[in-house]
C-alpha cells in the first residue's frame, strides 16, 4: 500500500477527533438533516482540518445514488463530437445537471459494444439520443431499473419519457422553400446508421425527415429517386464526401436538402472545390441552426431546432424520473421547428427549372 494511502484520514479518525460516532460522521456528509446544524458543521470542520473527504464509492453505496447522469449514444464519441449539434445538446444537459448537483458521463460503444458500455456505466439514469425504443440496450437499462429519457427516437413513446422536435414539419418547410424557388432536381444528404451494416431507424429522425422531403416533392409532382439520397457521417467531412461522391457519379442537383448543418456546410465546401457557386449554381438548406451556420459564407439557410433546449428538457425529465416512482406517466415533449432563410438558397439556375429535368 502506498504511504499516502496509509496516511489518509479515515472516518474513524474524524469520529475520534470530533468526539462522535462514525455514523454521525456519515450523517454529516450524506444526511446532515439527521443532525443538529451545529453538530453537522462542527464535524465537517474537523474533517476539513484533517484533510478527510468521503470516498466516492462508499458515499455512493451509502446514498444509493451516484449523482451522475449518463448521455448514451450509439455512435463513437469521436464521431458524435465532430457534429457541433451534439456539443450544443450536451451543453443543455450539463446546465441542468450541474444546477441539480449532478455530474455527466458520456457513454458510447466500447470495442463496438454499446451493451458493454452500459454495463460499466455507474449512473442514476440515462439520456439516450438516437436510439430506437426497441434497441437492445434500452431494454437492458429498463431491466436494470434505471430511468431513461429517449431523445430523437421513434414515436410513439409508450414506456419512457421522451423529447423530440417536429422533424416532419421542419423538413417539409425546407423542401417547400426550395420548390418555391423553382428547384426541381434535388439531392438529399442524410445521416448514415450508427454502426456498419445497421439499418436506419425508419421511425427516427432520418426516416421522418426523408419521408417529409419525399411528400413535399411528390405534392409538386417530383419523384426523388433512391440514388438521389446519399448518407454519410453527420460531420462537415461527411457532407463534403456525400456531394463529391454524388457529383462523381454523374448526379447534377440544383438543390441540396441536408439533414444536419454540419453536413450542409461540408456540401458547400465541396461545391466550391467543384467550381460551383452557392446559391447561383447550387442551393443548400441544412437542419439544426447551429451557431456556425450564421458565420459561414454564404450564411446557411436552415431549419432551426432548439438544440440546447432539447438537452435541457431531456435532463429535467430524467431528474424527475429519478425522483419519482415508476407509476408516474411518461412525458413526451415535442419542440417546434422553423425555417431560417439566409444566403445559401436562391432561385434555380436557368435551364434547370423544368419539372423532372436532369
Amino acid at each position: 500500500m502506498r504511504q499516502e494511502a496509509r496516511d489518509r484520514p479515515r472516518i474513524a479518525d474524524v469520529a475520534r477527533e470530533a468526539g462522535v460516532s462514525k455514523t454521525a460522521v456519515s450523517f454529516a456528509f450524506n444526511s446532515p438533516e439527521r443532525l443538529s446544524p451545529d453538530t453537522a458543521t462542527r464535524i465537517r470542520d474537523v474533517a476539513t482540518s484533517m484533510g478527510y473527504r468521503p470516498h466516492p464509492v462508499a458515499r455512493m453505496l451509502t446514498q444509493g445514488r451516484t449523482r451522475t447522469l449518463g448521455i448514451l449514444t450509439p455512435q463513437a464519441l469521436s464521431v458524435v463530437f465532430a457534429n457541433p449539434f451534439f456539443a450544443t445538446f450536451s451543453q443543455g444537459v450539463a446546465a441542468v445537471a450541474e444546477e441539480a448537483g449532478y455530474a455527466l458521463l458520456f457513454v458510447s460503444p466500447v470495442h463496438g459494444s454499446l451493451a458493454r458500455a452500459v454495463n460499466r456505466a455507474t449512473v442514476d439514469g440515462f439520456v439516450a439520443i438516437g436510439l430506437a425504443q426497441d434497441h437492445p440496450e434500452v431494454e437492458q437499462i429498463r431491466r436494470a431499473g434505471l430511468p431513461i429519457v429517449m431523445v430523437d427516437s421513434a414515436a410513439p413513446f409508450p414506456e419512457h419519457p421522451a423529447v423530440d422536435v417536429d422533424d416532419e414539419g421542419g423538413a417539409r418547410l425546407a423542401a417547400e422553400h426550395l420548390l418555391a424557388l423553382g428547384h426541381r432536381d434535388f439531392l438529399v444528404i442524410g445521416v448514415e446508421p450508427p454502426a456498419p451494416g445497421a439499418q436506419a431507424d425508419s421511425g427516427g429522425v432520418v426516416g421522418r425527415r426523408l419521408e417529409a422531403y419525399r411528400e413535399a416533392l411528390a405534392a409538386a409532382g417530383i419523384d426523388l429517386p433512391d440514388d438521389h439520397v446519399v448518407v454519410g457521417p453527420a460531420s462537415v467531412e461527411g457532407g463534403s464526401a456525400c456531394l463529391a461522391g454524388a457529383w462523381e457519379d454523374g448526379r447534377r442537383p440544383t438543390a441540396i436538402l441536408a439533414m444536419s448543418d454540419a453536413m450542409a456546410i461540408g456540401a458547400i465546401n465541396a461545391a466550391r472545390r467543384l467550381g460551383l457557386r452557392v446559391p447561383a449554381d447550387l442551393s443548400v438548406v441544412g437542419f439544426d441552426d447551429i451557431e456556425l451556420s450564421r458565420h459561414i459564407e454564404p450564411p446557411l439557410t436552415t431549419v432551426h431546432q432548439p438544440v440546447r433546449r432539447k438537452g435541457e428538457e431531456a435532463c429535467r425529465l430524467l431528474l424527475s424520473a429519478i425522483a419519482r416512482d415508476d407509476s408516474s406517466r411518461p412525458d413526451h415533449r415535442r419542440l417546434e421547428t422553423r425555417l431560417i432563410v439566409r444566403g445559401s438558397s436562391g432561385p434555380a439556375p436557368i435551364g434547370k427549372e423544368v419539372a423532372g429535368g436532369r
